[in-house]
């Protein structure tokens, strides 16, 4: 089993990460970074970089394929070599997935139309400009895709997808041994539960303006 986590220049770390935690593990499976070049990506703060083992023409066809989201997404929007590649790894894959604005790269490159999946709160009504029914659950399973929300939602999909591959009691052994048992110090990890003063704050700089 070929798991293909997808890199570009100003991807999000988590996104990419927290999946990675969750599956690297998984019986019989070989995970690899992929970018359109070997070497390594740098993050959207530009102080991290991971280095992406192969090309995208070295995996065409992964079994489970994992693009993440962040705000290099804007600049892969109309990136054919990308949306070509997704196109093709997603017509033989097992499971196609995204994290955060990842989506938005599916969505772009069409498997996701007429198809439910989720994004990063700011980001989840621009779905529907490509025919994707948006919602804001965290982990939104329709058919073979699986999409996560913002950031952290990842971890969540990375979670789910183990039992999947592996079962039950495979994804609860990954839970306990990363000790993933989240208790977060402040209430605010939602745009229903954070202050409203701080989410509009948020929709204010926000890049998408069909928020």
């Amino acid at each position: 089993m070929k798991i293909a986590i997808v890199l570009f220049e100003g991807f999000t770390a988590l996104d990419a990460v927290g999946p990675y935690q969750m599956l690297c593990y998984t019986p019989g499976a070989e995970t690899f970074f992929v970018a359109e070049k070997t070497g390594p990506v740098t993050d959207d703060v530009g102080s991290l970089s991971l280095v992406a083992g192969k090309t995208l023409a070295e995996v065409p066809s992964p079994d489970v394929l994992v693009v993440p989201g962040g705000p290099g997404q804007e600049g892969q929007m109309e990136n054919e070599t990308l949306l070509g590649w997704l196109r093709a790894a997603d017509a033989t894959s097992t499971w196609t997935t995204s994290v955060c604005t990842g989506s938005l790269l599916l969505a772009a490159a069409g498997p996701l139309r007429g198809r439910r999946a989720t994004s990063h709160w700011l980001a989840v009504e621009t779905l529907r400009t490509y025919g994707v029914e948006p919602t804001g659950e965290r982990v939104v399973t329709d058919g073979k895709y699986v999409t996560a929300a913002g950031v952290s939602a990842g971890i969540d999909m990375g979670l789910t997808l183990a039992g999947r591959l592996a079962g039950d009691r495979f994804a609860q052994t990954v839970q306990l041994l990363t000790e993933y048992d989240p208790q977060p110090p402040y209430d605010a990890g939602s745009a229903d539960k954070a202050p409203a003063d701080l989410v509009a704050e948020m929709r204010d700089g926000s890049r998408f303006i069909l928020q």
